[in-house]
């Protein structure tokens, strides 16, 4: 065992590693996001998105309109859920804007999904982004991985044998 080669390996490893997080990180103060990218994972809005596409987010607009379609996170579940904005209004001092959406595959709009018995959701706090484009069915990889435990130990043991048997 060659321990400069071992070590190359290593911090090849470390640098790449870091070079996605900052990456990443860049991403999401350039978009105002915290996750300016996301993987649709149901069928809610079809036939606008269908499940496994790639959405890009942009959060750096004041107000989001009717029509929009935005990415928004419950209090206290980590899904960000995809839906159209169906009605918006103003708080009384017009300094928060309040928004009502629905899935485009959806019956009824998402009132029962907010937290705390809540009848809108505010810009502010719950908005994740705005989807300003998506690759169709990139996304469906990080679905069948995250779906699949066999999938995600066969990834796992891939990732181990290339870094093992690789020869730089």
């Amino acid at each position: 065992m060659n321990l400069r080669l071992e070590l190359t390996r290593f911090l090849k490893l470390c640098f790449v590693l870091s070079s996605a997080f900052m990456f990443w990180k860049g991403l999401s103060v350039a978009t105002n996001s915290h996750s300016p990218i996301v993987v649709v994972l149901s069928g809610s809005m079809e036939p606008a998105f269908q499940r496994g596409d790639v959405l890009f987010l942009w959060n750096r607009n004041e107000r989001s309109k009717v029509g929009d379609i935005v990415i928004y996170e419950v209090e206290g579940k980590s899904i960000p859920i995809v839906h159209r904005v169906l009605r918006e209004h103003h708080s009384v001092e017009k300094k928060k804007q309040l928004l009502l959406t629905k899935g485009d595959n959806n019956a009824g709009n998402d009132i029962p999904l907010y937290a705390k018995k809540s009848l809108y959701l505010q810009k502010e706090r719950d908005i994740v982004g705005t989807v300003k484009g998506y690759i169709p069915q990139v996304g469906y990889i990080t679905i069948w991985i995250s779906e699949n435990k066999y999938a995600k130990f066969a990834m796992m043991g891939l990732l181990g044998l290339s870094a093992l048997l690789g020869n730089e």
